[in-house]
């Protein structure tokens, strides 16, 4: 598809990227539905948490665009598909408008938040630390003289922002205190997002290396990366079942299971395919799968209590 065969609304479509908008939300949705099982939920705070977690993902989207169209990676060749700066739809000028006022409808949200959730001093203070990091690793994922993302670092950063202070700083944000309970299904739900990013790594691998742009899967190789892709799928799964043996009693909690054979499909197309055109589809699979593995098991919390 050309340029000219688009609109500015459809390339601005394409760099909002909104298939993966729920990937952000659905980690409030878990660290409400553990908030709910322990008697403390609050719909106010887990709305403007989904919402300020949505325009934080959209800024690392829009972000992402900008880095990757400066440096040059997305280019042509790439398997993935171009958006609208790589077209030439969008200008540098207006993507960096576009970046300016989500910071600020980020900031906003964010601050809402604080008020709304926070009764300790301490609390706003350090949520607004949290927020500030979260909106500047948004960024700095591809944009700066050394982007953190093409230098292998965006696994772990994927884990400890939509898996650890999602669903751990969600359940916080409501219950005003921190519990064990969250740490095995928030570093299920961090592993799946890894995941995602991974598949979307192994597809641009071939793009990558000649950009210079040293992710895991890069630096893995092919064969590396999808068992790393294995493993992280087969992890995320044994944080549920420990979570489900250890804290839930009943059937309900075991709902995630029926999403067990979608995952391990999923991992065996993976490992079967070495190619990164084999990938493409492989990234909308995987996007779905992460989604309903934690729907389910976010239902089957809240019928456990």
């Amino acid at each position: 598809m050309n340029s000219s065969s688009i609109s500015r609304k459809q390339a601005w479509l394409e760099s909002l990227r909104p298939k993966t908008l729920p990937l952000g939300v659905i980690a409030i949705v878990t660290g409400s539905a553990l908030t709910y099982f322990t008697g403390n939920f609050k719909w106010p705070v887990a709305l403007l948490s989904i919402i300020t977690a949505g325009l934080l993902q959209i800024l690392s989207n829009l972000a992402n665009d900008y880095g990757d169209a400066v440096k040059g990676s997305d280019t042509a060749e790439r398997i993935g598909p171009l958006r609208g700066m790589q077209k030439g739809i969008i200008t540098k000028e207006d993507m960096k408008k576009a970046l300016k006022l989500n910071i600020f409808a980020a900031c906003l949200s964010g601050l809402l938040l604080i008020i709304v959730a926070c009764e300790k001093p301490e609390d706003a203070i350090g949520f607004l630390g949290l927020g500030l990091v979260a909106i500047v690793a948004a960024i700095t994922y591809t944009v700066g003289k050394k982007p953190y993302g093409y230098l292998g670092l965006g696994d772990i950063s994927v884990l400890i922002f939509f898996g650890w202070l999602s669903v751990i700083g969600t359940f916080y944000l409501q219950a005003n205190s921190f519990n064990v309970i969250t740490i095995l299904p928030a570093t299920a739900c961090g592993l799946l997002s890894v995941a995602v990013l991974n598949i979307n790594n192994m597809r641009d691998i071939e793009n990558d290396v000649k950009a210079g742009k040293n992710t895991l899967a890069v630096r893995l190789g092919p064969q590396g990366a999808r068992i790393y892709h294995a493993i992280l799928i087969i992890v995320s799964i044994l944080c549920l079942v420990f979570f489900n043996l250890i804290y839930l009693t009943g059937w309900a909690g075991w709902l995630f299971l029926l999403a067990v054979p979608m995952l391990m499909n999923h991992v065996r197309k993976v490992l079967a395919d070495p190619t990164p055109e084999g990938m493409r589809p492989m990234l909308e699979n995987m996007v779905k799968t992460a989604l309903v593995t934690n729907v389910l098991f976010s239902l089957g919390v809240i019928l456990s209590k």
